[in-house]
């Protein structure tokens, strides 16, 4: 257990530092690879990205013992907001309420959840001009989550980490550290 806290631990700073490694141009990690990608929103305007991060060992991801099962749909969970300091580099605010409002929309016509895999197929990555914000499955297993949660994360994120708050966008981690949504510049 405390091994698996570890690296779930170690996958979160290396996945937090994003700004800080050489990525690729608009990675979220190293060794970034979009399985699938499409577009959303009442304007088709939100690109979507399935993706996956082999390079952060996925392979160490195992199934969860019948015994440790949780519960798989963890809408209205809490997590704690963290803004990136300095200010500097972040996203408009403005055009991440666009992404917000896509996922919205989403919900109101696709459903409100969406499911999100586990080691290879654990990010789902939103872009909208100079704002990117993903969602991380941290978990050994599945899990479910709301659009519009997403979505009223990515406001409270993109409005309260921006240059007057001395950031340049920030992340919201579940209390147990299942999951991680992020808001950044695109190009970080």
């Amino acid at each position: 257990m405390r091994s698996s806290i570890l690296l779930a631990l170690a996958w979160f700073v290396e996945l937090s530092g994003v700004a800080a490694s050489p990525l690729a141009e608009g990675a979220v990690c190293a060794g970034q690879e979009t399985l699938s990608e499409t577009y959303i929103g009442e304007n088709k305007n939100v690109k979507v990205e399935f993706a996956t991060c082999p390079d952060v060992a996925s392979s160490s991801f195992k199934q969860r013992d019948a015994l440790e099962a949780r519960q798989t749909n963890v809408c209205a969970t809490t997590c704690q907001r963290n803004c990136f300091l300095p200010a500097g580099g972040g996203p408009d605010p403005n055009e991440c309420h666009v992404i917000a409002d896509a996922l919205k929309f989403e919900s109101q016509n696709t459903g409100a959840l969406f499911q999100i895999g586990t080691g290879t197929n654990n990010t789902v990555v939103l872009t909208y001009s100079s704002c990117k914000t993903f969602f991380v499955n941290q978990d050994f297993g599945d899990l479910v989550y709301c659009r519009t949660n997403w979505a009223s994360t990515i406001d409270n994120l993109a409005f309260n980490c921006q240059s007057t708050q001395n950031a340049h966008g920030g992340n919201c981690v579940a209390t147990d550290q299942r999951w991680f949504i992020q808001v950044q510049n695109r190009d970080a």
